[in-house]
């Protein structure tokens, strides 16, 4: 029967493959090392990095924060070192020149003490707005809310505490519905935040904090002096505009230069996240180099058995060629066999990688500081297309030069070969 050369070189892979088990064994086994090395890598990355990504969103999205300073400039005869302040007035005055920036306030009362019952806890208060909660990503827990525009303009008496500071409070009792003193002061508690993780933050953390609406502040302490302002744009290509729209509104209204550095101190938090995409990516990338630099040393394992392969076939290599052998015949078994031993391997180290991403996926986060800084690690198409291209480039350079080196033997060299 005649066969396709398909078919020539697929059966004399098949019959040097069952010739050369143990070796076959062990190659499989290194790349299946390798493999399993490149996708932890890149899957704890990933998880590294959806983790810091969250953490960065706890603070808040496309925001930055001015926190006044002094001046350092002289302007319009004006003299250094004069202190800006910030008024609940200028909000307004704010909004009327940047209609398409969410603008929003922020007071502190530090030392507060909340009372419910028989326990009572010291904590910081902020009086906002109320587009505070979604801007700093203050998402309730179920049953309850952050407070709304009528609260505010009703100056209501309600408070919306962190997780935290519910926790200490309320010692596993349902916080919502209940009413708490806040300095002698009744408040009704409406809603408690998510627990959150927060990798940036102003004024210590989110969770261990208490807001009430910012006219309901005014009132209580007679407070009409802002700490900081919060920026919100759509995006963070918007944010760079605004703060100099910002600079130049409030520079206009409160007799400073607009460039003074010490007036204008800003986080920039949409910045900060652009930065920690970056980085992010670089160390993705670093740690795809060194998974693929482990999978290229088996790689070399399986070219150096395909080269000890061609040593020993060399005189049966020359008889074929002798007989009329096609070049193709020579070197396909080889590349087939590199390719074959390669993919294998990676199939096998894929699944253990799997297997064991799976079974840290069911380890409970919760008390556990490692995995809720770390993540879980995380398999994306990005890493499955990035561990496949590799395979496949590493099998075929293992399988090519051996091949290339077999095609390139002198039929007649090969009888004086011993």
């Amino acid at each position: 029967m005649r066969l396709t050369s398909p078919g020539i070189v697929l059966q004399l892979f098949m019959k040097a493959s069952s010739l050369q088990k143990k070796r076959a064994i062990l190659t499989v086994a290194a790349i299946a090392w390798g493999t399993v090395t490149i996708v932890m890598l890149l899957a704890f990355g990933q998880g590294l990095r959806a983790q810091m990504m969250q953490g960065r969103l706890g603070t808040g999205e496309n925001l930055a924060v001015w926190w006044p300073g002094s001046t350092s400039k002289t302007w319009q005869g004006l003299p250094t070192g004069r202190r800006i302040r910030v008024w609940v007035q200028d909000l307004d005055y704010l909004r009327g020149r940047m209609p398409d920036v969410t603008v929003i306030g922020e007071m502190y009362k530090g030392d507060v003490i909340l009372t419910w019952r028989r326990n009572t806890e010291s904590t910081r208060v902020v009086g906002t707005n109320w587009q505070y909660g979604e801007a700093r990503n203050h998402i309730p827990q179920a049953g309850g809310r952050f407070f709304n525009a009528r609260d505010e303009a009703e100056k209501r008496r309600v408070i919306f505490l962190g997780d935290q500071t519910a926790k200490d409070l309320f010692k596993g009792a349902e916080p919502v519905g209940q009413t708490i003193l806040v300095n002698d002061m009744p408040y009704l508690v409406i809603g408690v935040m998510k627990n959150k993780m927060q990798m940036g933050m102003y004024q210590g953390p989110d969770k261990s904090h208490a807001v009430i609406p910012i006219t309901t502040f005014a009132a209580q302490w007679g407070q009409q002096r802002l700490n900081v302002v919060l920026l919100k744009v759509k995006a963070p290509a918007l944010m760079k505009e605004a703060l100099n729209r910002l600079a130049t509104a409030m520079g206009a209204r409160h007799q400073f230069d607009p460039s003074d550095p010490q007036v204008m101190g800003v986080w920039d938090i949409a910045e900060t996240g652009e930065t920690m995409d970056k980085v992010f990516l670089g160390l993705q990338i670093f740690l795809g180099i060194v998974g693929a630099l482990t999978l290229l040393i088996g790689g070399i394992g399986v070219a150096n058995i395909m080269y000890a392969v061609v040593k020993e076939k060399t005189r049966e290599i020359g008889v074929q060629m002798a007989i009329g052998a096609r070049r193709g015949w020579i070197t396909g078994p080889f590349i087939l066999q590199g390719l074959a031993y390669t993919l294998l391997g990676g199939l096998v180290g894929t699944a253990f990688a799997v297997v064991v991403i799976i079974l840290v996926g069911f380890i409970p986060t919760e008390g556990n500081r490692a995995l809720q800084f770390l993540g879980k690690p995380t398999l994306s198409w990005q890493i499955a297309a990035a561990t496949a291209l590799v395979l496949g480039f590493i099998g075929t350079l293992a399988g090519y030069f051996p091949a290339r080196r077999a095609a390139s033997i002198d039929p007649a060299e090969t009888l004086r070969y011993e």
